[in-house]
């Protein structure tokens, strides 16, 4: 079976890099916001091309660092999507504000900017005011910036860009993580920069946010011991930054395999019953996730397993619609329709670098067969 991700794989791709890193941050005695992590957030922020990044404890977190890092908490209310990781709006509670939910739009799946526009000039009442935006890059392709920044600014709200599943992505040749007022990433071990653990960064131009996400990440510590202002522990850790360090080098290269594999599914699937995925112009998809599209979504899906082509639902249930959130979360004011026709018909095709010229083969034919399903 061809695995939908193989995270394994990509350490045994690295594996004398990664070992060596490892070995040295093991060597070094110093476990904990020491010389690897102030090596890779420099030069993670090098190559993303802002001034500062913070590293954290994993991809929630960063999202919660950074909307608290702007003043986000109790007594405001941040717009997102339900079409995304739980995460994404678990983070916007862990800081006691309130998330809002709009729809996406039905080609691209992120955040729909109408739906956007439509609850930044008309808020729904009983809820506290809009404060921050958090548009998700979803699958490796950057959301509609070109319409969201402008929105953000012209109603004074913080724009907070979730990366998750886009690094290196760009628009206009411009990295996603430096269009907003931060920026934040998971380095969870399938993600395109994947640490083997968990890890998380904010990335921001402004420095004066950068000195304070760096003291809410360790109990609000400006002088060693004394919290300054009510803070957590969510740090990246010495052994997981040296990891990310050996990796980074070669992400671009990543990058452009996953296009080349999304470039040879998608011509397969052209004129497919399986559809394959939109891309918008002007933008570099890093396709963390190749995402399909069928009514017949299971049926698909059954004959891949049985072709030997593991698959994903990229998400089953959206937020909105799970136990946890269902009938308490805030909805924007035309519901999520676009997000609950999307997850009954998307599935998500193994794409990740270290796949095989024979594994692509081997896809390809299992989905030429199913042609005339």
């Amino acid at each position: 079976m061809i695995p939908q991700a193989n995270p394994g794989a990509g350490y045994r791709a690295l594996k004398a890099e990664i070992d060596d890193a490892v070995s040295r941050a093991l060597a070094s005695g110093w476990y904990i916001l020491g010389t690897e992590i102030r090596a890779f957030e420099a030069e993670f922020a090098a190559w993303l091309g802002v001034s500062n990044a913070i590293g954290c404890g994993n991809g929630t977190d960063a999202i919660a660092l950074a909307l608290r890092g702007l003043g986000v908490g109790p007594g405001c209310t941040v717009v997102t999507v339900s079409h995304t990781a739980v995460a994404t709006v678990a983070a916007i509670e862990m800081t006691g504000a309130t998330p809002l939910l709009i729809d996406i739009d039905p080609v691209f799946y992120t955040m729909d900017p109408a739906a956007l526009q439509a609850v930044l000039q008309d808020p729904p009442a009983g809820l506290p005011p809009i404060k921050a935006v958090v548009p998700v890059h979803l699958y490796g392709q950057p959301a509609d910036l070109d319409r969201i920044v402008p929105l953000c600014r012209a109603h004074g709200v913080a724009l907070i860009e979730d990366c998750a599943q886009a690094h290196g992505a760009r628009l206009h040749g411009q990295r996603v993580g430096t269009f907003g007022d931060a920026a934040t990433f998971s380095f969870y071990p399938t993600k395109n920069l994947g640490a083997l653990g968990d890890g998380g960064a904010v990335a921001t131009n402004n420095p004066a946010l950068a000195e304070k996400i760096g003291a809410l990440r360790q109990y609000g510590w400006h002088k060693h011991y004394i919290s300054d202002e009510v803070g957590v522990n969510s740090r990246l850790d010495e052994i997981q930054a040296a990891i990310l360090r050996a990796k980074l080098p070669h992400l671009d290269a990543q990058n452009a395999r996953r296009r080349d594999i999304a470039a040879a599914f998608t011509e397969v699937l052209t004129g497919h019953p399986l559809a394959a995925p939109r891309q918008r112009q002007d933008v570099d998809h890093v396709f963390h996730l190749y995402v399909t599209r069928s009514a017949r979504r299971d049926r698909f899906q059954a004959a891949l397993r049985e072709a030997g082509v593991g698959t994903g639902i990229h998400y089953p249930v959206p937020v909105h619609l799970q136990p946890a959130y269902a009938g308490r979360v805030a909805l924007g004011p035309s519901g999520c329709p676009e997000t609950e026709a999307a997850a009954k018909e998307i599935l998500s095709l193994p794409i990740y670098p270290e796949l095989s010229d024979a594994d692509v083969a081997a896809i390809r034919a299992a989905l030429t067969l199913l042609r005339n399903d």
